[in-house]
């Protein structure tokens, strides 16, 4: 069954909305985002302002996916912070109103680099963005999750071991060929866990540039966007997620930085980045960064996974793309298992 995750009952949704905020009493307009692949988000055109709508997708779904909830709990829980975060205004949990679950926040202008590249800057202001990237990071790190009253928002215990018990189940319940890449790399990771350090941070689980909104004039982050992979966590996995983009294919495919020039364009080494970040934080040195990178790559590969079996299923946020990104699963997969040689 085909499941419509392109439009938007904007009557349902003023109907809802109407005396919670303003504009919803007159004409609304809605239209979709192209990118990401797993919450349908909407830009609400109204006579009050602009707002963005952002939607569990309809269907059956995988269980613990799509937490609109929790993604609405972490940033109003950060609002105001060091880490910039859109405004959060109204969570609704009904899924009679359209369909599914959805909440409403601020509408953030500016710019989005859907690729590292960044293609029309400068070198100077490549390099002021990746700089306000790491400084973004290392807040979120530094963030007191119980004093923004986020203590309980993950579950105590070793992250990686349950991260990685997660993703396998999430794999295989979204598996539609069998890919032994994918298959040696679970193995691998169960198999070659660091012990838990005990670091416990706020994680925001898919850490990159094209999750994140600048000023349309400058450099400095405005906004961290899509938090539904968020958590108590380890900081570095967050550090690991940026560098494992880093290691794709460059352009609008692998939106990576693979084979380029990075000083010509002044951006920094993989290295370079994991430095300031830990000048930052007053670190010496990340162990076993290698595994961390070979955890995103195995994430990410069944993330992919079961955006490609919601095409199949009918219900994918952008069906073309979804299935574009599905045959990408092995590659990740071979990835993961390079960044394990080289942790070594």
């Amino acid at each position: 069954m085909i499941m419509d995750t392109q439009t938007l009952d904007t009557a349902a949704v003023s109907q809802f909305l109407k005396g919670k905020l303003p504009g919803f009493d007159s004409p609304v307009t809605a239209t979709k985002f192209t990118g990401g692949q797993s919450n349908p988000t909407f830009l609400l055109e109204t006579v009050a302002g602009n707002y963005v709508l952002r939607r569990k997708p309809p269907g059956q779904l995988l269980k613990s996916a799509h937490a609109v909830d929790r993604e609405f709990r972490v940033q109003r829980a950060l609002y105001g912070s060091d880490v910039p975060v859109a405004k959060m205004h109204v969570l609704c949990e009904d899924a009679s109103v359209i369909g599914s679950d959805f909440y409403v926040m601020d509408h953030v202008p500016g710019r989005n680099f859907n690729e590292p590249t960044m293609e029309g800057l400068t070198n100077t202001d490549r390099s002021a963005v990746i700089a306000d990237m790491n400084r973004v990071l290392a807040a979120l790190h530094e963030v007191d999750v119980d004093a923004v009253g986020l203590g309980d928002y993950g579950p105590p215990g070793h992250y990686l071991e349950r991260q990685v018990g997660r993703w396998t189940k999430q794999y295989r319940a979204s598996e539609t060929q069998d890919i032994p890449a994918m298959n040696r790399l679970i193995e691998r990771l169960a198999a070659d866990m660091p012990e838990d350090d005990g670091q416990r941070t706020l994680v925001h689980g898919d850490y990159r540039i094209d999750n994140m909104i600048f000023e349309a004039d400058g450099t400095r982050c405005l906004a961290v966007l899509d938090w539904e992979l968020s958590t108590i966590g380890h900081p570095y996995a967050d550090l690991a997620s940026v560098i494992m983009q880093w290691q794709l294919p460059a352009g609008s495919e692998g939106r990576g930085l693979m084979g380029v020039d990075r000083a010509a364009l002044g951006l920094p080494s993989d290295a370079e980045f994991v430095a300031e970040y830990c000048q930052r934080r007053g670190l010496e040195r990340v162990d076993r960064f290698g595994f961390f990178v070979a955890f995103c790559f195995f994430r990410m590969g069944a993330i992919i996974q079961g955006v490609l079996k919601r095409a199949l299923d009918g219900n994918a946020s952008n069906p073309k793309r979804a299935m574009q990104l599905g045959a990408f699963v092995p590659v990740f997969a071979e990835n993961g298992l390079k960044a394990l040689e080289a942790d070594k």
